[in-house]
């Protein structure tokens, strides 16, 4: 029996009834909660992999499409479905939720029942964020994902965690609520919150203006761009591991998706004309998000501004609107999660051991556990992108894209790669390479279920590094068809100019 029809609903919602079937379990318990989270996670990222089997790849329309009337007086249903720009971040979010459970596994004691129902709602509705095609559905999964998250933050992160929590949930909130706005006045124009007749529509391009800075709000937050990128360090310096895996992996995505999945196709005349200075913007986080890394001596801190740079170089790919920047800023949102996901991952790994992130309180560790020090290593020649490794992939077509849109945007971006080089093997010299830490003598290298958990991030690295058209395959037909929108319509509006005069 084919049950296609529904597997969407499956993926998204195992683990939402998986962590509302936790209330049940007695908090003392910790094992058989654990166990559950870990077989929820598993079985979820299970059944995320006929999505990667049976997608259609010539196929531009939206696939395991499920679409229900919900509220029919106001047109909203549930309507869920992907394509070649969603089903690989559903993908990775299946699959970094299970590494977020294992990485969890002993760093979490207290409230542990509380935390894996928290970790579950996050994973179920993040990855309804990626399959809405309903705006109001699309809205409810946004914000729900708040909670859980916050609460994350605010119960088991460091010391300042209550302060990094609430400056989290109120940038994102307000973002939010400019972008409800923008989703009711869509409505009263339209008539309808599906997503994919919006697609079709033209709107008004002064309409259009005012519309792409209200998802913009929403959006930017998120990603998050430059000046509003300010909870990011905060947020990824007191969440625990998984936390902070969620944030990079996963969080910051929904922005970089949103571009892609509103901007861009409901918005095109104004995406074409707010594109210099969304270029401008990217290419000012690329440069200052790489130069601030170099004055971080917190670990944690130091990888959450390198964020911020290399999702710049998302953004810049997204908004040279051609196939080689958008293509290339949809896997680089792929690599950006697995190589990022990766080092907090492995930041969390010897944070268990040394109760500190301060970079000085490490030197010579690779004489301590040298099998850590071997996935720092290939995490870092990722991260910098050397050629062989995803990043170069990702990197070389939004470089490409970017010269080809902006010349001087492409050279500018360029550097960007140069001071990521710098900083990241900087920062694994003085960790690594120095002389060996009084604090960190005797430490353990990574246990069996430790390697278990970068293991999957190493494929990850080496097959899209090396064989990428096996990601970027998938992406083709849906980014053509962003383009033809875009230049379709920007076309229309410059004839309809022509016209009047």
């Amino acid at each position: 029996m084919d049950y296609s029809h529904s597997l969407l609903s499956a993926i998204i919602f195992l683990p939402v009834f998986g962590g509302l079937f936790l209330f049940v379990i007695g908090r003392e318990n910790k094992a058989v909660i654990k166990g559950i989270a870990l077989l929820v996670t598993v079985l979820d990222f299970l059944l995320s992999l006929p999505l990667f089997i049976k997608f259609d790849k010539a196929a531009s329309s939206m696939q395991f499409v499920e679409h229900y009337k919900w509220i029919p007086t106001f047109d909203i249903s549930y309507y869920v479905g992907v394509d070649g720009i969603s089903i690989l971040m559903v993908l990775l979010s299946t699959l970094t939720a299970i590494l977020c459970t294992l990485v969890s596994w002993n760093a979490i004691k207290d409230k542990v029942k509380e935390f894996y129902i928290s970790l579950l709602l996050v994973e179920g509705f993040m990855i309804g964020v990626f399959c809405s095609l309903d705006m109001f559905l699309f809205y409810i999964f946004w914000e729900a994902m708040l909670i859980p998250m916050y609460l994350i933050i605010g119960v088991w992160g460091g010391p300042k965690r209550i302060y990094a929590a609430i400056k989290f949930f109120l940038y994102t909130l307000i973002g939010s609520v400019l972008m409800l706005v923008a989703i009711i006045a869509l409505y009263l124009h339209t008539g309808t919150f599906d997503i994919v007749k919006l697609m079709s529509m033209a709107l008004p391009y002064k309409m259009q203006i005012v519309l792409f800075w209200a998802f913009f709000a929403a959006f930017a937050v998120k990603v998050p761009m430059f000046p509003v990128h300010t909870w990011l360090p905060d947020a990824h310096t007191e969440a625990p591991a998984a936390g902070s895996v969620f944030l990079a992996a996963i969080l910051i995505k929904m922005g970089a998706y949103g571009f892609l999945r509103f901007s861009l196709p409901l918005f095109p005349d104004a995406s074409r004309a707010i594109a210099p200075f969304m270029t401008v913007l990217s290419v000012i986080a690329i440069i200052y998000g790489g130069i601030i890394c170099f004055s971080q001596t917190d670990l944690k801190r130091l990888i959450a501004y390198s964020s911020v740079s290399h999702m710049g170089f998302v953004t810049l790919g997204i908004f040279a609107l051609n196939s080689q920047g958008i293509q290339g800023g949809i896997l680089q949102m792929i690599n950006h999660g697995v190589v990022t996901g990766a080092m907090f991952l492995a930041i969390g790994m010897v944070y268990e051991r040394t109760h500190t992130r301060q970079i000085s309180d490490y030197g010579g560790l690779a004489d301590v556990m040298p099998i850590f020090a071997a996935f720092f290593m290939l995490f870092t020649l990722a991260a910098i992108g050397l050629p062989g490794t995803n990043g170069f992939v990702g990197e070389f077509l939004i470089i490409l894209g970017g010269f080809t849109a902006n010349k001087t945007a492409g050279v500018f971006a360029a550097t960007g790669i140069i001071i990521g080089a710098v900083y990241m093997l900087n920062l694994y010299q003085k960790i690594f390479f120095t002389g060996v830490n009084e604090g960190i003598k005797g430490l353990k290298d990574l246990t069996i279920r430790e390697i278990v958990t970068l293991i999957p991030l190493i494929v990850l690295v080496f097959w899209i590094g090396f064989y990428p058209n096996a990601f970027l395959s998938f992406m083709d037909v849906s980014v053509g068809k962003l383009i033809v929108r875009v230049s379709a319509d920007s076309l229309k509006a410059v004839l309809n100019v022509a016209v009047v005069h």
